[in-house]
């Protein structure tokens, strides 16, 4: 994007931030359309589409297909900091607790992945599917903090297709925390291709499922991703612990394991 394009977008975001002060709109009262803003600001209706996608990215609105924009519910400060901080301690003391994470992803994910097949506009399905080129054409042995954040930016794009104000501010939450979950998780899965293939199938199914509207399919692709992710992971654990409690044998016994020199 020019410089001078984004810009405006942002002094529109200002303004238009303004403006719903100024009409006094409330949490779930909607906004002119864009034609009647875009005459308002005196601006082409395409910067105004552009600011009201930034301010719904930013949570301070919401649009549904065909149907507007409405002022959205602001979140309390509170969301992060009680909640995820407690979290990320227990990841930084017992790295464990990521399978606790795997299973709340499971919980929160399959919720969004179904509103988004219903409520996903044109622009949201452009965005999911360029985070989804951007993710499977990274080549093999890319960084494996590029491909977390590359995962993790595509399952956060489902959460903001759903339009949902309480699960998208939930999963911008725990956004660090689904890195973590996701890096540490990839620093093992991403050792087979078989299982690179494997998720970028997953992926896949679960993008044509939204993009076809297909509320149910979606729903079940993100279960059963994540439950592959989540079985994958306890089995390369449980492989990684039985190693090392071979590694701690004494030679002599090593030698009965057939892991012996």
């Amino acid at each position: 994007m020019p410089k001078s394009s984004e810009k405006l977008s942002n002094l529109l975001m200002t303004r238009l931030e303004q403006l719903i002060k100024q009409q006094s709109l409330h949490a779930g009262m909607r906004l002119p359309s864009e034609r009647d803003l875009a005459s308002k600001l005196q601006v082409s209706r395409a910067s105004v589409r552009e600011a009201l996608q930034k301010l719904n990215s930013s949570g301070v609105i919401y649009t549904l297909p065909g149907g507007g924009s409405f002022v959205r519910e602001r979140s309390t400060p509170w969301t992060v900091s009680v909640i995820v901080e407690p979290l990320t301690k227990l990841l930084a003391d017992d790295p464990e607790y990521r399978l606790d994470i795997l299973e709340a992803r499971h919980t929160l994910e399959a919720g969004t992945a179904w509103h988004a097949a219903l409520r996903a506009s044109s622009d949201d399905k452009q965005r999911l599917q360029y985070c989804f080129e951007a993710m499977s054409e990274l080549p093999p042995g890319s960084d494996t903090s590029l491909i977390a954040q590359a995962d993790a930016r595509f399952h956060l794009m489902i959460a903001e297709a759903s339009h949902n104000a309480v699960l998208l501010q939930t999963m911008r939450g725990l956004f660090g925390l689904l890195h973590s979950s996701v890096l540490q998780s990839h620093q093992q899965m991403f050792a087979s291709q078989q299982v690179v293939s494997q998720l970028t199938e997953q992926h896949w199914h679960l993008l044509q499922a939204i993009l076809a509207g297909d509320a149910a399919t979606a729903r079940q692709a993100a279960g059963s991703h994540l439950s592959f992710v989540h079985k994958t992971t306890q089995q390369l654990d449980e492989d990684y612990a039985r190693q090392q409690r071979v590694i701690r044998l004494p030679d002599e016994l090593q030698q009965f394991t057939g892991n012996g020199s």
